[in-house]
C-alpha cells in the first residue's frame, strides 16, 4: 500500500501493524513497543478514552517525561478523536494550574513524581475529572495499565481526518502568557509527502532508520520528529531527558542512524571523554536546529560524526520544517552557513516590511511562510490567531532577508525569545516575574551567546530610588515563581532600559552591549 493513501495516524498505524508488526517502533530504557503492540495498546486507550465520554474535541493532559506510555497515548487520542495537552514537566504548580484550566482537560496522565505538583492546584481545576498514575506497570487501581484493563484491542471507528486537531502544545508569545497551538494531523504527513514527490532528501526518514531525537515529545520539536519517524515506519529511540553521556551511549548501543538536536547538545555530546568516531560509526545524519552551527563545532562534527549534517529551522506554529540548510552546504568553506537554509518543498518564504509589502532579496525585514503544515490556531484564542497568520501566510516573528540564492539569513527576532539548550524562554514571562520584587522598578531579561547552552538568560533590572537587591536575591525571589531553566543566570544593575521613541524595549541595544564587553554580575 502506498504510505501517501492513508493520510490519518490511525491508518498509518493500522497499515504498520500490518506490514511491519514486529519491528520496534518506540524504544525507551529497556523497554521496546513493536509497530503491532503499539497499535494494539492505543486501540485500548481509544477505546478507554470512550468509554469515559472521552472522544473528538476532548482535552486530555500529560504530565512526566519521556515514555513509551506518551506515544501510546498520543495514539490513542488520534483514534479516539481526543487532543493530547502535553505539559512541561519542570514548569512550576502555577504555571502547570494554568496548562490545565486554559486547556479544559478532562483527564490527566501524570508520573508519580510530578503528582505533588498536581495536588497543589487541583481545588482550582473543577474540570479535571480523574488523575491516572504512569507509573504502575501492573493491574493497580488507579495505574494505567488497570485504566485500559478489559477494553478491546480492536480499530475504534474511524473519529478524526487529515485537517482534524490531534495536540496541543503550550508556546509563549510577546505577551508572556502561555498559549495552546493547535496542531492538526496533517502537520505530520505534508513534510514527507512533498519530500519525496520533490525527490528532496535534506531531511528525511527511512523504515531502516533508527533515531534519537534529544528533544523531549512535550515540545513540537520532539513531537514532530516522532510522528515523522512513525509515519514513515522507522523506529525511534526515546531519553527520559536530554543526558548528553546517555545520549551517546545510545547511538552506539542502538546503531541510531539520525539523530535530531540543539547545537548545545551536539557540543555536549562531543566533548564526553569516552566518544570516538567509533561512537558515532552507525550515523548516516544528524539533523539541528535553535541556531545556526559555528564553524568550530562544525569542523569537530565532520571530524568526529563522520555524517551528512542539516539544519532545520520551524516554530511550533509552522509544526514542521520551513527551510533547510542541506549536507552539501555545510563544508568548511561554505558561505551560507550563518543562514537557516532554503524553503522546503511545499513551503515558500517571503520578507514584509512593516506595511505588509514583500521585501526584495537583500532587505531585512519580517519573516512570513506558507506551509501545509501550519497550526489550526491558538486555543480560544481568535484574536492572537490572526495576528499571526494571514491568508495563508503565519508571521514567524523573526526578522531577517533572503539572499539572492533564497537562502534565509536571521539577524533578530520580534519576539526576542531565547533558546537554551533547546528549551524556549520568553523574556516577557521572566520580567512579569521579576517585576513582582519589591525592589524593582523596571527590567528587561534578554537572550546572550553561551558556548555550552547555546543561549545564556540576563537581566538588567532598574531598581526602585533606595532599593538595594543582589542576584542572589533574585534568585531566592524567583524559586518556585518561574521553573528553573528560566531563571536568569546574571544581573546588571542599569539607571534606565533602552526604549524606541514609542517606548518600546529595545532588547536588542542590551544583546549589542553585553556582545562590546558589558558584561553582567553573575549570579549567586
Amino acid at each position: 500500500m502506498d504510505l501517501s493513501t492513508t493520510p490519518t495516524l490511525a491508518a498509518r498505524a493500522a497499515l504498520h501493524a500490518h506490514t511491519r508488526p514486529d519491528q520496534p517502533a518506540v524504544i525507551c530504557g529497556d523497554r521496546t513497543l513493536t509497530y503491532a503492540q503499539l497499535h494494539r495498546e492505543s486501540n485500548r486507550t481509544a477505546h478507554a478514552l470512550l468509554a469515559a465520554g472521552l472522544g473528538r474535541g476532548s482535552r486530555i493532559g500529560y504530565l512526566g517525561q519521556e515514555s513509551e506510555h506518551y506515544y501510546d497515548l498520543a495514539l490513542g487520542c488520534a483514534k479516539s478523536g481526543a487532543v493530547l495537552v502535553p505539559i512541561n514537566w519542570r514548569l512550576t504548580p502555577t504555571e502547570v494550574e494554568h496548562v490545565l484550566r486554559d486547556s479544559q482537560a478532562e483527564l490527566l496522565f501524570v508520573e508519580r513524581e510530578f503528582r505533588p505538583t498536581v495536588d497543589k492546584v487541583r481545588e482550582a481545576l473543577p474540570q479535571l475529572r480523574q488523575l491516572v498514575d504512569l507509573d504502575t506497570d501492573t493491574h493497580v487501581a488507579g495505574g494505567l495499565l488497570a485504566w485500559k484493563q478489559g477494553r478491546p484491542d480492536t480499530d475504534p471507528p474511524p473519529a478524526t481526518g487529515f485537517d482534524d486537531p490531534v495536540a496541543q502544545l503550550y508556546t509563549s508569545g510577546t505577551t508572556g502568557l502561555p498559549k495552546g497551538v493547535v496542531l492538526a494531523q496533517r502537520t505530520f504527513f505534508t513534510l514527507i509527502a512533498d519530500t519525496r514527490r520533490a525527490g528532496v532528501d535534506w531531511i528525511d526518514w527511512r523504515t531502516t532508520d533508527r533515531g534519537l531525537s534529544c528533544f523531549p515529545g512535550l515540545h513540537t520539536a520532539g513531537f514532530g520528529w516522532f510522528m515523522h519517524s512513525f509515519n514513515a515506519g522507522a523506529t525511534t529511540v526515546i531519553m527520559r531527558r536530554f543526558i548528553a553521556d546517555e545520549a551517546t551511549r545510545l547511538i552506539e548501543r542502538h546503531a541510531i542512524t539520525t539523530v535530531w538536536a540543539a547545537p548545545a547538545m551536539l557540543r555536549m555530546m562531543l566533548a564526553e571523554h569516552n566518544t570516538t568516531k567509533e561512537t558515532f560509526r552507525s550515523l548516516r545524519k544528524v539533523v539541528y536546529s535553535g541556531s545556526p552551527i559555528d564553524r568550530e563545532l562544525l569542523l569537530t562534527c565532520i571530524g568526529v560524526l563522520g555524517c551528512d549534517l542539516a539544519q532545520g529551522y520551524s516554530s511550533a506554529e509552522a509544526g514542521s520544517f520551513l527551510t533547510c540548510l542541506a549536507p552539501q552546504d555545510h563544508t568548511p568553506d561554505s558561505t551560507v552557513l550563518a543562514s537557516a537554509g532554503r524553503a522546503l518543498p511545499g513551503n515558500e518564504i517571503r520578507i514584509l516590511d512593516d506595511q505588509g509589502n514583500v521585501l526584495p532579496a537583500g532587505r531585512t525585514g519580517r519573516v512570513s511562510a506558507r506551509t501545509p503544515a501550519r497550526f489550526l490556531g491558538y486555543w480560544q484564542l481568535p484574536a492572537a490567531t490572526a495576528q499571526a497568520v494571514t491568508g495563508d501566510w503565519l508571521a514567524m516573528g523573526d526578522m531577517g532577508y533572503l539572499d539572492e540564492d533564497g537562502y534565509l539569513h536571521l539577524v533578530d527576532r520580534v519576539n526576542d525569545t531565547i533558546i537554551v539548550a533547546g528549551q524556549n524562554i520568553y523574556p516577557t514571562e521572566v520580567e512579569n516575574a521579576l517585576r513582582a520584587h519589591p525592589a524593582v522598578e523596571d527590567v528587561a531579561v534578554y537572550g546572550v551567546p553561551d558556548t555550552h547552552w547555546g543561549e545564556a538568560v540576563r537581566a538588567a533590572v532598574v531598581l526602585r530610588p533606595g532599593a538595594t537587591a543582589a542576584p542572589r536575591d533574585f534568585l531566592r525571589f524567583l524559586n518556585g515563581r518561574i521553573a528553573g531553566f528560566k531563571v536568569p543566570t546574571g544581573y546588571e544593575t542599569v539607571t534606565d532600559l533602552p526604549r524606541n521613541p514609542t517606548g518600546k524595549l529595545l532588547r536588542r541595544v542590551l544583546r549589542e552591549r553585553h556582545a562590546a564587553g558589558e558584561q553582567p554580575q553573575p549570579a549567586g
